[in-house]
């Protein structure tokens, strides 16, 4: 008999990327046992306190920090405090850990995670840690010797580990509202004339700014030739008065161009990707594995600031199944983003080749699977 999954510990944090996969996992546990116990473990100065009592999950932080690639005194230092923090931060975790009593800790990724997944191992509960990037980062690597089961978004994804025999391919939770309606259904709820294509646009925080001005040039374009599809951009609140102000000079007005809807922020973001024919975006892993369940085309621009260069991994892996197009941020002009959205949607087999592309690799069940290998590791406590 399947024993119920009612004492859990998430460690997790760095990036709501790694954050969010870690509550989708709850919830989904507490679908199945509502009575069932969760903590998570985090970094003390983290984003991720902020995003889990948000949640409604009880939070615990542990000394915790990443390591710094630079030669600087001040980066050397920086460096001295987390290797400290290796050690010590696994010593605060055991104690929340014995506290707490958990069937299983899963870590989500981001170097807070390192140190419940490693005291967790010493402990010999029985560990799983989840890897939305297709490279593994560092914390993950550290942890592929200790942890019980390495879970992955995609199978290409095995080849960049050494116990290939602890790589389950899971995939990364996508909420369930990307699934609700038909693509047809979200495109006539939106309002999307059937013989015009959609092109979704967002950026992340990092970088937003310069690519925003970006995209100001790609919308006047398009306003100037016709309006050849709807586009809808996320600008994000901070960006959005000064986008509109460009517009506006630039003889693209939304108010007078209805096929251009210049957002402050995508709120229905699954209906929204739902209709789309091309997304414009970055490579966090969270929006490749929503790319890639719903299977739609995409033109990705990496952000050049974060760690590792991870999102220029995870965009030439889509790019080398030929699901996305990929251009650096020094080369995405105005005039480039157009002109490689304008190919891509006006050449309709290579679209839906794209498509296929993104769809053969996404998987949709991505909860279910991993709360079977949370099953098995517990089952057999």
């Amino acid at each position: 008999m399947t024993k119920k999954l009612s004492r859990v510990v998430f460690t997790c944090g760095g990036t709501a990327g790694h954050v969010n996969p870690a509550i989708a996992i709850a919830e989904r546990i507490a679908q199945e046992t509502p009575e069932a116990e969760f903590l998570f473990i985090g970094a003390e100065r983290g984003l991720e306190r902020e995003l889990i009592e948000h949640a409604g999950y009880p939070f615990a932080s542990v000394h915790s920090s990443n390591f710094h690639r630079s030669l600087a005194p001040k980066e050397l230092r920086h460096n001295l405090v987390s290797a400290v923090n290796v050690v010590r931060g696994p010593r605060e975790a055991k104690k929340l850990l014995r506290e707490f009593k958990p069937q299983i800790v899963v870590g989500t990724g981001g170097y807070a995670s390192y140190s419940a997944v490693s005291a967790a191992a010493s402990l010999k509960i029985p560990t799983a840690v989840h890897e939305s990037n297709i490279v593994p980062g560092l914390t993950t690597r550290m942890l592929e010797n200790e942890a019980d089961r390495l879970m992955v978004g995609f199978e290409a994804c095995r080849a960049h580990y050494r116990h290939k025999d602890k790589v389950v391919v899971t995939g990364t939770p996508v909420r369930e509202g990307f699934f609700n309606m038909t693509k047809a259904e979200a495109r006539a709820s939106l309002g999307i004339p059937e013989e015009k294509p959609l092109v979704v646009s967002f950026w992340g925080s990092l970088g937003a700014s310069g690519m925003n001005r970006s995209m100001e040039q790609m919308l006047i374009r398009e306003a100037h030739a016709g309006q050849p599809f709807v586009h809808v951009h996320g600008a994000g609140h901070a960006s959005y008065p000064g986008m509109l102000r460009a517009l506006i000079d630039g003889d693209a007005d939304p108010e007078q161009h209805p096929d251009l809807w210049l957002l402050d922020y995508i709120y229905d973001m699954p209906r929204v990707m739902r209709a789309a024919d091309l997304v414009i975006c970055r490579a966090g892993a969270s929006t490749i594995s929503e790319l890639t369940a719903l299977g739609v085309a995409a033109l990705i621009v990496p952000s050049p600031y974060v760690t590792n260069d991870h999102q220029k991994k995870n965009a030439d892996a889509l790019a080398a199944i030929g699901g996305a197009l990929v251009l650096e941020e020094k080369n995405a002009t105005g005039d480039a983003l157009y002109e490689a959205a304008a190919s891509i949607l006006h050449q309709v087999g290579r679209r839906e080749k794209m498509e296929r592309a993104m769809a053969g690799i996404g998987v949709r069940d991505a909860s279910e699977r991993i709360m079977k290998v949370l099953h098995e590791l517990t089952d057999t406590e």
